[in-house]
């Protein structure tokens, strides 16, 4: 018991200890919440409720058109309680359980409606300022977010001696317009650990450490860079940054949470886009329309199916019996998944109305709902619904299936054969011209009947063998047509036909011709690489900073619209994105470009009032410390402890493809205990690994270009407790423990250096020492095997490094 708390006690003050608590409030909205309002809280309340309570009517003196009436409420109070529901009227009225309190009057709201009321009152019963009672924010098509970017002159600057790149004179000139001078540079050590987990996800080995820490080239800083860029940890680890805006999972999520068993190859696919440093306006294209793009190569040709599960793995209502709304329904969340994850805009609005803040017209919306609903993702919308798959077949998987062909042919003809000479043999023995029976084989002889038995079981047998030719989750084009505008969103309820066409605002001086011929994707996806474009290239410079610095230049990375909020350094933003592209479109000297810059570079130490002054960073005048994603946490520890697995690629599923992943028991039987990367296991969606969750892994089922980071006390009792963490911590001390000619202290240096990249202090080695002694000290009347008790309590030891910020935040 006693060790249990003093274990407990210390890995608390660990996980909290040195970095403030990050606060998750917030008072205004968050672009996401507004977004959830428009499309679905608003057109609800517009349809059903603002007839009878809105500016013509207000029954019962209610009306519920804006956030003001909403908490004066009617005649019987108040109609929402910010974040309490269960004491919002509103909530009683629609789930409609009162006798005297039901609303609508006229049939009820579906069950997902009213569970979007009590989220959204839930979240603050945010009503945007913009909506209310009619009243329009001003839609402006000249908003810096629709102007294609312009290269803008590099600012002079005073301290001339600071930049290492271009790139730094925008930061500096900020700096110094506030009086502000950056901070000094990052040590060495720090550095290399820093870029080390930026570019790969992993910790810097010693070795690699030490092989930097000698090299007093002025380059060697640009040669770590582009050895980490050649890594193929490198992919993995920005292939996942891009899986959270494409919201990959490996299970379909919401009613029908079934297997999207072949979801891994465009996992896989994406991996390698970032290991080759695929041109990122080819990957869009790919991702968008790879089925339509001409090839005679069949490798390349799966490889363009496999890009194009970026339109099909989102979550589908798969037992939605209305199939007209299944279909639109799918098709919102490909426009929604499209606009946020390439563009930064929200386009979902506009299923019901004219979007509220930007200048997209609910045309617009309908225009591109036209091509995706000329894409086939589906094959059937019966319930269960089934989505459509491509066949990507491997030169093996065809070589396997024409001698599997060929075994059934001659199976087959094994049959036949007998079957032919056994028939001729009761032909020819009918002399006296007898009828037969229409089954000759019943009249054959008892071997010949035995041989035919044996003969059909084994093509029986053969034919459950046949190999499973390999598919991916990918679309098609499919009968092509224009859609009709859906009054409200309303599939039953339709208005004038909409051509297909690309949001006007985005769209270049010409109008760009959609035939009838295909869907219009590949024509869509053109039209986002021209590099008059003004949002393609901003948007992903602008993640590639944020996933670099922690925050973007524009820091709601997923709305560049008029709800986002404006950049932090817009002529820094143009100047990468003109470079980017420039530069073909390359990822890969982005990063270069970024790091190599003295703002890359800087240490996290600055002055006080420094910070006083610029308390969020948002001059980048240091550099911010950031926690280590979930995936980097658990792949650490897996890397010190000597087990991580770097084999790539491939599926861990343990349930086979459309597969449900809960039985009756309700229990998800998915298995987390390989050792490989954090990437390859299994994406549950509603069920994410529990590790995950804590450590604010984000929604599979929507795009995320910014996860959060909290700091909450569940995850200081998660390292405590975790079988993993332990496990991880055990497998750490006996790799300490294999040398046995290597003293205490030289433990704990060797401790340090894998856990923190640095060298330890004769301070740090006496705790140490004093902890694992004590420890053993504790262990001694439960365990009376010495050896045993020492391992222990080196796990102890090798579990309290782990827990400590310093491992997983970096500096």
């Amino acid at each position: 018991m006693g060790r249990r708390w003093l274990l407990t006690l210390i890995l608390v003050v660990c996980w909290f200890h040195c970095y403030p608590v990050l606060s998750t409030a917030a008072e205004a909205p968050t672009a996401e919440q507004l977004q959830f309002f428009e499309t679905s809280i608003r057109p609800v309340l517009v349809e059903h409720c603002q007839k009878c309570h809105g500016e013509a009517k207000q029954w019962g003196s209610l009306r519920l058109d804006s956030a003001k009436a909403l908490l004066e409420g009617g005649d019987s109070g108040a109609a929402v309680v910010p974040g309490q529901p269960e004491k919002s009227l509103l909530i009683r009225a629609i789930r409609q359980q009162d006798e005297d309190l039901k609303m609508p009057p006229k049939g009820k709201l579906s069950d997902k409606q009213v569970a979007d009321f009590i989220l959204w009152i839930k979240q603050g019963a945010h009503y945007p300022v913009a909506a209310e009672a009619g009243k329009v924010r001003s839609r402006d098509p000249n908003h810096w977010t629709f102007k294609t970017p312009v290269d803008p002159p590099v600012p002079a600057i005073r301290d001339t001696a600071w930049p290492k790149s271009v790139l730094d004179h925008f930061i500096l000139a900020k700096l110094e317009a506030e009086k502000l001078a950056p901070a000094k540079p990052a040590d060495k050590r720090a550095l290399i650990r820093r870029a080390t987990f930026d570019l790969t996800g992993l910790p810097a080995t010693p070795e690699e450490i030490e092989k930097f820490l000698a090299d007093n080239d002025p380059d060697a800083f640009a040669k770590l860079v582009d050895r980490l860029l050649a890594s193929a940890a490198y992919g993995e680890r920005w292939g996942r940054h891009w899986l959270d805006v494409a919201r990959y999972a490996d299970s379909n999520g919401l009613d029908e949470n079934v297997a999207q068993g072949n979801a891994w190859r465009y996992r896989d696919y994406v991996v390698a886009a970032f290991n080759n440093d695929k041109p990122y306006d080819q990957f869009l294209v790919e991702q968008i329309a790879g089925d339509l793009l001409p090839t005679d190569d069949a490798a390349v040709r799966n490889e363009r199916l496999i890009a194009t599960g970026f339109l099909a793995i989102g979550p589908k209502v798969l037992a939605e019996v209305d199939e007209s709304k299944m279909q639109m329904d799918i098709v919102d969340e490909q426009i929604d998944t499209l606009g946020r994850a390439i563009l930064g805009m929200t386009f979902g609005c506009a299923r019901c109305h004219d979007h509220k803040f930007d200048p997209i017209q609910t045309a617009d919306y309908y225009g591109l709902a036209g091509i995706f609903k000329s894409t086939r993702t589906m094959d059937s919308f019966k319930k269960v619904a089934k989505w459509h798959e491509n066949p990507v077949p491997t030169p093996e998987a065809l070589a396997q299936k024409a001698a599997f062909d060929a075994q059934l042919a001659a199976a087959k003809s094994a049959i036949q054969k007998l079957t032919d000479a056994a028939d001729t043999k009761v032909k020819e023995a009918n002399s006296k011209g007898e009828k037969l029976p229409e089954k000759l084989e019943t009249i054959y002889p008892e071997e010949t009947k035995v041989e035919l038995k044996r003969l059909r079981d084994e093509l029986a047998k053969l034919e459950k063998s046949a190999p499973e030719m390999p598919s991916a989750m990918s679309v098609m084009d499919d009968t092509v047509a224009d859609v009709a505008i859906h009054i409200r969103g309303n599939p039953l309820k339709l208005g004038e036909v909409v051509a297909r066409h690309i949001p006007t605002v985005l769209e270049g001086p010409t109008a760009r011709e959609f035939t009838t011929n295909s869907s219009g994707r590949l024509e869509l996806a053109q039209s986002l690489i021209e590099k008059r474009h003004p949002l393609t290239s901003r948007v992903l410079v602008n993640r590639i900073w944020r996933w670099h610095f922690g925050k973007g230049l524009v820091r709601t990375t997923d709305n560049f619209g008029l709800l986002g909020e404006p950049a932090t350094h817009p002529e820094l933003l143009d100047w990468l994105a003109i470079r980017f592209m420039e530069q073909g479109w390359s990822i890969k000297k982005l990063h270069r470009l970024i790091m190599l810059s003295s703002t890359y570079q800087l240490g996290s130490h600055v002055d006080p009032a420094v910070v006083e002054r610029d308390p969020e960073n948002l001059l980048y005048g240091r550099t911010s410390i950031q926690r280590l994603d979930a995936e980097e946490i658990r792949d650490a520890m897996l890397a010190v402890s000597g087990r991580l697995d770097r084999t790539l690629g491939g599926s861990l599923l343990n349930v086979k493809n459309r597969a449900y992943f809960f039985d009756h028991t309700s229990k998800d039987l998915t298995d987390y205990s390989s050792p490989r990367r954090s990437i390859y296991l299994p994406v549950v969606r509603n069920n994410v690994y529990d590790l995950f969750q804590l450590l604010d892994y984000p929604d599979a089922a929507i795009p995320t270009g910014d996860r959060t980071t909290t700091t909450v006390a569940p995850q200081a009792l998660l390292m405590m407790n975790s079988e993993f963490v332990a496990k991880a911590s055990s497998d750490l001390a006996a790799r300490l423990l294999a040398q046995p000619q290597n003293a205490d202290g030289k433990r704990i240096e060797e401790l340090y250096l894998l856990a923190y990249g640095r060298v330890v202090t004769p301070e740090e080695i006496e705790q140490s020492k004093s902890f694992v002694a004590e420890i053993e000290k504790a262990l001694q009347p439960s365990d009376p095997d010495p050896a045993n008790r020492h391992k222990r309590a080196w796990a102890s030891l090798c579990q309290v490094v782990l827990a400590a910020n310093e491992f997983i935040y970096l500096q």
